[in-house]
């Protein structure tokens, strides 16, 4: 994947330019949750409920962060936030916030 992104910045980049001004373009990117990193995700505020079974009680936007940044390393990005509050509302729990 990141051999197609340098490729696609390549492209894009005017001629001439050094290769090595790559480096900080690749530093801007932002890395995205995956669909499995979201399920996986919204398994673990769920058990962390109770579990499926428990009480539909709210999760906390608060815990949804701190797991979206354990698994990016990254501040959460609002559509990460998003996506996982989709996914639990589409299994019956809400997201706080």
């Amino acid at each position: 994947m990141l051999r197609r992104v340098v490729d696609w910045l390549r492209e894009g980049y005017p001629e001439g330019v050094p290769s090595v001004d790559y480096q900080p373009l690749l530093a801007l990117l932002r890395r995205r949750l995956t669909d499995d990193e979201v399920k996986q995700i919204c398994r673990e505020l769920i058990a962390a409920e109770g579990g499926a079974d428990g009480p539909r009680s709210p999760i906390s936007a608060v815990d949804a962060q701190v797991l979206i940044t354990k698994v990016t390393n990254d501040m959460p990005a609002e559509s990460d936030i998003d996506r996982v509050r989709a996914r639990l509302a589409f299994k019956g729990w809400p997201l706080e916030g």
